[in-house]
């Protein structure tokens, strides 16, 4: 990774945890319940450039409140976890978010760094002309079987885009 890639990747982690605690902080916590055992799944299959940014936005804020994240790319947000994507613009952060500018695969890898699972959907490789080997670091073939005990689980959210 270049020194530029990483210095944009760190003002990316200060500008989305700063954004991540300023919503946080505008919404309360009222519920009583302690974040740091919890588990979210975030399964993410939109081909759009914002929803797919929101999406990474919001897992960071999860993340970084302490949830354990599991992430399910599929379909077209599956090229999200292939090494080398770059999406074809960057999107505006809100104006309070230091950031300025970021990209979906951005913060996947800022995600992936911090500890979450980030798997590619099962047919996602079998459908496209990738491989396994084509993936990011860190990023695994999801297995149906845990995957669906994962979204069967009542104690863990899903979260679909």
């Amino acid at each position: 990774m270049s020194i530029k890639t990483t210095l944009t990747l760190a003002a990316v982690a200060t500008g989305m945890g700063l954004f991540g605690t300023a919503l946080a902080a505008s919404h309360g916590d009222d519920h009583g319940q302690e974040d740091s055992a919890e588990r979210a799944l975030v399964i993410l299959t939109s081909d759009s450039l914002q929803t797919q940014a929101m999406a990474m936005i919001l897992s960071n804020a999860m993340q970084q409140q302490g949830a354990d994240l599991s992430i399910l790319l599929c379909d077209a947000a599956g090229d999200l976890a292939v090494e080398g994507y770059a999406s074809a613009e960057p999107v505006n952060t809100p104006p309070e978010n230091p950031a300025g500018q970021v990209t979906p695969e951005g913060i996947l890898q800022m995600l992936i760094t911090n500890g979450a699972q980030v798997d590619v959907c099962a047919i996602y490789l079998p459908n496209n002309e990738h491989e396994q080997a084509d993936l990011r670091e860190g990023v695994g073939v999801a297995a149906p079987g845990p995957m669906a005990e994962m979204m069967r689980d009542s104690t863990i959210p899903v979260f679909s885009f």
